[in-house]
């Protein structure tokens, strides 16, 4: 440390506390705690703090199960806060590996996705981030070629969950906190993985940053100030795209779709700014920059059908007329897909995470008497199917009623066709075919086909954590 940087103690964490994340007595408070040097020293001086703060405090350790002493580290954080009389909540996760983008970001968003699910209303979850780790980040968003909003690195504060997301402890070196550490006996977990160079962030830590720092002794609060810089920057840039927002909604098709003739209208920067923001506030993966050129050329150039995808893991945009909608992506379904139904109970639709009920009617629906009591075959779109209507002397091509319809072109394919032998009975809960049709006062089945795509609710909170490095 050098004598001109500010010094960690509980005195100076009461004074963030109450100044600029605005804690007050009476709040409830949760410690991210993985049980390491920092996230220790947040904890020990926050339960000293209770008396005078009348702060309500708590912690959660999240176990990966992905190092051997996992269960070990899991154990010592339960003692340390059996020891402060602190209450401890262990969470498990499970970390998907094949998400394409590492184990280190898999094992992130698994720790951050359950942070934020057992996050109460209101609460406050303090992360023992650092000001190493704010330069850290930085470089690191910086060597990816991040725009502004990556270089904003990680913000004191932030919506997350049910309540807010903050870190108390940008201001301090490292150095300081193992200072105070060191000065109260505190005994930590060292995680091995910390000092494999194989990973970025560990190779700047050890071996890039300390000759920057021999070179340049205030880089650390210079990155620090660059962030702040950028993170001013980024919260216009939002405000921006939230006017812009306003303007290009458009609810056709999907409920949180964007306008295509609106975003036309905009210049190719600001459109680009608003989808980096629209998809951002759902929760989902920013694009790449060559992605989103092809969403532009989507969007400035009519396909065929005026219908058209472009995807990258985790999310997918589709076009379709003049609707932008975003989602996360679907398997592709297996056409030769087909379930027997007796219609009593609710029937999964393959992979799609659909599903198909049926509940009683009278005169609208499918006739329960002109269906045989061994009930119906499910089965998906294969394409040429025809429906004649009721009341109409012709057969429709169901191509044709979907596109008039307007029924878009990621729920077509796993559309639930409803069959008797080879008769077309239903087309989902859209329509019943002849001679199926329930006739007024006839008893019958009302088909309800719950779509995944249009029931999942978006997620506003946690797509945006500014969190590059391993949970502090």
């Amino acid at each position: 440390m050098t004598k001109s940087e500010p010094r960690f103690s509980p005195d100076s964490l009461a004074v963030e506390l109450a100044g600029p994340l605005g804690l007050a007595a009476g709040d409830a408070v949760c410690v991210a705690y993985s049980g390491g040097l920092d996230s220790h020293v947040l904890l020990h001086a926050l339960s000293g703090l209770r008396a005078a703060t009348g702060l309500m405090l708590r912690a959660v350790h999240v176990d990966h199960g992905l190092h051997p002493q996992s269960a070990a580290w899991a154990a010592h954080c339960r003692q340390v806060c059996a020891a402060l009389a602190v209450p401890c909540r262990v969470e498990r996760v499970q970390v998907a590996r094949d998400g394409g983008d590492g184990l280190e970001a898999a094992a992130r968003r698994a720790r951050y996705a359950a942070l934020a699910a057992g996050l109460g209303a209101g609460e406050t979850l303090l992360t023992a981030h650092q000001r190493d780790d704010q330069a850290e980040t930085l470089l690191l968003q910086l060597f990816r070629g991040a725009g502004v909003q990556g270089l904003k690195a990680m913000p004191a504060s932030q919506a997350f969950g049910a309540g807010r997301l903050a870190r108390p402890l940008l201001d301090y070196s490292r150095a300081s906190l193992r200072e105070y550490a060191q000065a109260q006996g505190l005994r930590w977990i060292d995680d091995s993985s910390n000092v494999d160079t194989a990973l970025s962030r560990n190779f700047l830590r050890h071996q890039v940053l300390p000759d920057v720092r021999r070179r340049w002794p205030g880089v650390d609060a210079a990155l620090a100030r660059s962030a702040r810089h950028a993170a001013e920057a980024a919260a216009l840039l939002d405000a921006l795209a939230e006017a812009d927002l306003a303007v290009c909604r458009h609810a056709a098709v999907c409920g949180h779709g964007l306008s295509v003739p609106a975003l036309r209208a905009l210049d190719p920067a600001r459109r680009r700014n608003l989808l980096r923001y629209w998809l951002r506030r759902q929760g989902f993966h920013l694009p790449q920059t060559r992605h989103l050129a092809e969403v532009d050329a989507m969007l400035m150039h009519d396909p065929a059908g005026r219908r058209a995808r472009v995807a990258w893991p985790g999310a997918e945009l589709w076009r379709y007329r003049d609707t932008l909608c975003a989602m996360p992506p679907r398997p592709r379904p297996d056409p030769s897909w087909a379930r027997a139904w007796d219609l009593d109970a609710p029937l999964a639709i393959a992979d799609s995470g659909d599903w198909l009920e049926a509940g009683s009617a009278s005169g609208a629906g499918i006739a329960r008497a002109r269906i045989a009591p061994a009930g119906v075959v499910v089965r998906l779109r294969q394409g040429g199917e025809r429906c004649r209507l009721p009341g109409r002397a012709h057969h429709h091509q169901l191509k044709k009623l979907l596109q008039a319809r307007g029924v878009p072109p990621w729920e077509r394919d796993w559309l639930p066709l409803v069959y008797q032998g080879d008769a077309l009975v239903a087309v989902a809960d859209l329509w019943v075919c002849e001679p199926f049709a329930a006739r007024p006062g006839e008893p019958a089945w009302q088909l309800r086909w719950r779509r995944v795509a249009a029931e999942t609710p978006l997620n506003y909170a946690t797509g945006d954590t500014g969190i590059t490095g391993e949970e502090k």
